[in-house]
């Protein structure tokens, strides 16, 4: 198969992107004519400011994306606030044969919260709300929780709020499939009866903070969060192909489709259906996203004070920075100050950076559930800063070694964190280790390992020989230090004290729990069978990591569970009587 660029470069001049249904061919060599015309959108836009091998270097790095039997990405770069390469690479859309070009339009997910947070910022610049309001100055609908919650804390995760998509998730709506609406949203919020921490004591991601950012919006402005953008940032700076889409039935030209693997091989169609914003739901192009990156540098909507706030780390309560501005992660790359953030729903997966010592931005938007846009985003950051820039000294150690069976052995077991009783199980397939939720652990000596597909690593905790715990590293804003719970192995008959019927009235929503010949499950008609693994005493993990923890009546049977993850704590089910 060949690349887009090569079918295009083949034509004796350029031929604009015809927009009919036209099924893929076979490669013949009249298909491939025919395919010349309906599937190669020109997909460079550059102004010549990067010498030839870079772009070659560039190109390389989407290389496995560039051909017209996969979705792909979109990549744009500026420096200084002008853009000097765009490029794109894959397919946006199979059924009409539709490639991909700088133009082409991403829902971009948690990117998304930057324009939220920002639109917040401003009206408190108008003077229409202060950062450190209470948030039922704005939604009195929001539980109490006999603390105070500010609009700040919101912007910067440190709300304590559950998040609304595990939330979601656990009451029955099946990603991506389920229409999502912001009142589906609120209604759930609203429900809970308690928070993951006091606000402003720890930083957990929480999407929750921004679908209420767009409630206070639309409050306080009178408009809503769709039409405050639209007027006071992306008109003003030329985002003509940017909004927030609060509409899922609405046509939108130009749009991506996304894609993830379908098992045997191929794609399916991965797109969320989302009638709520804020949180998630801009849809944009990386032209515009540099458009706004230059903002951030050379601000002409906002004040240079507003927008130096917004990247400016916040702390929490002891004074810990989080990383973490109004929408914007803030960290290093390679030394460098790095701006930006990431988003991923469905199959669509996006990240923007900025490194403002250099006044380099690139946007890498991506259609395909596979892709891993930080990591291709920093390959193209690679090239551009060359050896310029000292390459960065990792945190944790990511060098692969081989270590005993018995070495292995001792990682085997079940760990609970103590502040938020989330529950890590490390189990030993052949030669492999792995956590609960299947991620692989790579071991890199014989008491550390390397989480697949993060950043992080654990240690062993021993003390006279005996594993005691593990640590997470590298540190976040506190310490995670996960406590060795003693083997829990029921049999048939202690798994019978835990059926039965289970309610939560904060998601509205009803578990039966049975034991089975696989041990103990949850049923419910939408989610389907759930099994609950023993972990610890009373404690069980789903096959997502996701903790069951039990507590007994008098007569010794469970009366009731709390269900514990990453981004959620302690949502209560009662046995029903």
């Amino acid at each position: 198969m060949r690349t887009n660029a090569e079918l295009h470069a083949s034509l004796p001049y350029a031929v604009p992107p015809i927009r009919l249904p036209m099924r893929l061919m076979p490669a013949t060599v009249a298909s491939v004519v025919i395919a010349a015309f309906t599937l190669c959108a020109p997909v460079t836009v550059a102004t010549a400011q990067l010498p030839d091998s870079a772009r070659a270097r560039i190109d390389a790095v989407f290389a496995r994306y560039d051909h017209t039997d996969s979705p792909g990405c979109a990549l744009g770069i500026s420096e200084h606030g002008r853009e000097v390469y765009t490029r794109a690479y894959g397919m946006s859309d199979f059924q009409h044969g539709q490639a991909i070009a700088p133009s082409s339009i991403f829902h971009v997910a948690s990117i998304s919260k930057q324009f939220a947070a920002f639109s917040v910022a401003l009206l408190a610049n108008d003077g229409r709300l202060s950062l450190d309001d209470d948030v039922h100055k704005y939604i009195p609908e929001l539980p109490e929780y006999g603390t105070r919650i500010t609009v700040r804390q919101l912007m910067q995760h440190t709300s304590g709020l559950r998040d609304q998509w595990q939330l979601l998730g656990y009451a029955g709506w099946r990603f991506p499939d389920d229409l999502i609406t912001e009142d589906d949203v609120l209604g759930i919020v609203f429900a809970q009866k308690g928070l993951n921490f006091k606000p402003g004591d720890e930083w957990i991601y929480s999407n929750t903070g921004f679908t209420l950012l767009a409630v206070i919006v639309k409050r306080a402005s009178g408009k809503s969060l769709h039409d405050f953008a639209q007027e006071r940032i992306f008109t003003p700076l030329g985002m003509r192909d940017t909004h927030f889409h609060d509409d899922h039935t609405m046509i939108v030209p130009g749009r991506t489709s996304a894609y993830e693997p379908r098992t045997g091989g191929g794609w399916k169609i991965s797109i969320p259906v989302f009638d709520t914003y804020g949180a998630t739901s801009l849809f944009t192009t990386t032209n515009d996203l540099l458009k706004w990156m230059a903002n951030l540098d050379a601000p002409t909507v906002g004040s240079a004070a507003l927008v130096a706030a917004a990247q400016t780390n916040g702390v929490l309560n002891n004074g810990t920075p989080i990383g973490y501005g109004y929408g914007l992660t803030i960290g290093k790359y390679r030394t460098l100050t790095a701006i930006g953030h990431g988003g991923a729903d469905a199959g669509y997966r996006a990240q923007v950076e900025r490194y403002p010592d250099r006044g380099i931005a690139i946007a890498v938007l991506c259609n395909l559930s596979t892709a891993v846009p930080v990591v291709l985003l920093h390959a193209v950051a690679d090239v551009l800063l060359g050896t310029s820039v000292p390459k960065d000294v990792a945190s944790i150690d990511t060098v692969a070694r081989t270590t005993t069976p018995a070495s292995k052995l001792r990682w085997v077991g079940t760990y609970r964190d103590t502040v938020s009783q989330q529950v890590l199980r490390v189990k030993l397939r052949g030669d492999s280790l792995f956590l609960g939720d299947g991620r692989h652990l790579t071991t890199t000596s014989d008491t550390s390992v390397r989480i697949a597909r993060s950043g992080s690593a654990l240690t062993l905790r021993a003390t006279g020989g005996t594993v005691i715990g593990v640590t997470m590293l590298p540190r976040t804003t506190r310490t995670l230090a996960f406590r060795r719970e003693a083997p829990f192995a029921p049999d048939r008959a202690a798994l019978a004290a835990f059926a039965g019927l289970y309610y939560s009235e904060e998601l509205d929503v009803t578990y039966e729990l049975s034991v089975t010949d696989s041990g103990l499950v949850a049923r419910h008609r939408k989610l389907g069978i759930m099994r609950l693994n023993p972990a610890a005493a009373d404690a069980f993990t789903f096959d997502n990591g996701a903790a069951a923890l039990f507590a007994r009546d008098r007569a010794r049977k469970a009366e009731s569970f709390t269900l514990t993850d990453g981004r959620v704590r302690g949502v209560r089910f009662t046995r029903v009587k």
